[in-house]
């Protein structure tokens, strides 16, 4: 059964063409997302647009939980059809994250952390205010928004040792990959609720 042996390839294996569309694909991505957010549109959309800040949070939540899952079952059970197709939704609710992490940067405006008074400033009162717990966030945003920015590729080329079966280079890119990854989608919803309190 395929659900408890090693799965068959699902895609043929061709490394130069992997590598080449992995990197077109990530710098795209990496370009998009650093330049669109530079910009922003005035459009009333008839929502708070903090919206997607709120389904990304959402989103990060649920890959964490796919990719703990997605561990369990291959680990526990050698369940690899369903390590598959958990890892494939974790990997399509990123493509939604990515949209939806791209309308907010777009639409709304930049909150700081402890601006209480939303004037776009942070003054030494707010700053006292905060205290220690500055620094924390900080440290965490760091830290996600670094390894948000390189995890792609990894998780492509991931990916794609295990659609060729091939399972040992798999393994060993996934033992770098999946807790870097789990990382930046446990983090995700942690800065939300931390900087939320500060959206306009």
């Amino acid at each position: 059964m395929k659900s408890i042996s090693m799965l068959d390839a699902t895609i043929k294996k061709n490394d130069s063409q992997a590598k080449l569309l992995i990197s077109i694909f990530s710098v795209v991505v990496f370009a998009a997302v650093v330049l669109l957010g530079k910009f922003k549109l005035s459009v009333h959309l008839g929502f708070n647009v903090h919206f997607f800040a709120t389904l990304n949070a959402f989103i990060n939540t649920c890959t964490a939980f796919l990719l703990i899952a997605a561990l369990g079952v291959v680990k526990l059970g050698k369940n690899y059809l369903l390590h598959k197709r958990l890892m494939i939704t974790a990997l399509v609710l990123s493509i939604v994250f990515l949209v939806s992490y791209i309308a907010h940067h777009l639409l709304a405006a930049e909150a700081k952390f402890g601006d209480a008074n939303h004037d776009g400033i942070v003054s030494a009162d707010e700053k006292q205010m905060l205290g220690n717990i500055r620094y924390i966030y900080y440290a965490i945003l760091s830290t996600h928004i670094f390894l948000a920015t390189i995890i792609l590729p990894f998780i492509l080329f991931t990916a794609y040792r295990g659609l060729t079966a091939e399972f040992p280079a798999h393994r060993k890119l996934a033992r770098i990959t999946w807790p870097l990854w789990l990382y930046v989608a446990l983090t995700g919803p942690v800065v939300y609720f931390m900087i939320s309190p500060y959206y306009a």
